[in-house]
């Protein structure tokens, strides 16, 4: 069975989507969603330097339409036949158009409005995250409790990402849980799944209001607890909840492995997720659209590992 997945914030890079233009209709398609949201997706994705794509107002629509225009050059991802899809963190919204629960267009506008949601709410206080290589979670958890830090991602395969406010999380540099081999700050720009986001939830939920989501047409396995969830309106208020609560990335890939994943695509920009499986689903074929030079692997990989 394949499980087509979607990254989060972070996974951006200058220039990333550069190659991904010269595909037929793609440049089109991205103008389109531009116009949309009221967002030069084009330039940040080919022009912009680090600074300006981590920005969360940026990242979070542009890594949305990256995942989207890199799974369109595979096909109608109905079509392609994945058992499951799933998205990190922002990576949900990507994951909800996947399953059809939203269109292309109304996710980026969900997406648009969360971005800068949450970097208003980023704004009132200096929060960031760093990610925790090595350790155990039932040590790692409560000492970062103890410093006030919450673990925003519990991702699996030896990582977790603490969040909160930059003193917290330098008290964490000096003061390591025990078995954390390095702590790594992350590009992004506030302290995400946390309740620092609780402005965020507001906003995003008005905005949830008028949507009209339809019920997923393939399995997708939500960050909350890695369930997999069966209506669009319960789609929805995860979204919404989400922002402000763990990502539990460990209980996802747990459920592809109860649902006989046998093969994991990881959308553009790919390479994180991709990463985490190959710790945790020992036997699960990976791979990450990282380039449109990727594509014919994967369009092999779909074939030997789709659903019927």
């Amino acid at each position: 069975m394949l499980v087509l997945v979607a990254p989060g914030q972070g996974a951006q890079t200058p220039g990333f989507l550069t190659p991904w233009l010269d595909l037929p209709g793609a440049a089109d398609r991205l103008a389109a969603w531009s116009d949309a949201i009221g967002l030069d997706l084009a330039r940040y994705g080919t022009q912009a330097d680090a600074d300006e794509i981590r920005d969360t107002a940026v990242a979070q629509p542009l890594l949305v339409a990256a995942g989207l225009l890199s799974a369109a050059a595979l096909g109608d991802v109905a079509e392609l036949g994945p058992g499951a899809v799933a998205g990190h963190s922002v990576g949900e919204i990507t994951a909800a158009a996947f399953a059809g629960v939203l269109d292309a267009t109304t996710a980026l506008k969900l997406v648009r409005t969360r971005g800068l949601a949450m970097a208003e709410a980023a704004a009132i206080t200096e929060t960031g995250m760093s990610a925790l290589l090595g350790g155990d979670p039932e040590t790692t958890v409560p000492h970062l409790e103890k410093l006030g830090l919450t673990p925003a991602n519990v991702n699996g395969g030896g990582q977790i990402v603490a969040a909160g406010t930059l003193e917290q999380l330098a008290a964490l540099e000096a003061d390591k849980p025990e078995g954390v081999r390095r702590v790594v700050a992350l590009k992004v720009a506030g302290a995400f799944h946390t309740h620092h986001m609780a402005p965020a939830v507001e906003t995003l939920a008005r905005a949830a209001e008028g949507l009209s989501p339809v019920d997923p047409k393939i399995a997708y396995v939500s960050n909350k607890d890695g369930k997999a969830v069966t209506t669009g309106a319960e789609v929805v208020q995860r979204l919404v909840g989400q922002v402000a609560n763990p990502v539990r990335w460990d209980l996802c890939m747990e459920t592809f492995q109860e649902l006989g994943a046998t093969a994991l695509i990881e959308v553009c920009p790919g390479g994180t997720l991709t990463g985490l499986a190959k710790r945790a689903l020992p036997g699960v074929k990976t791979l990450a659209l990282k380039t449109p030079d990727d594509l014919d692997a994967a369009r092999a990989l779909i074939a030997e590992h789709a659903s019927a």
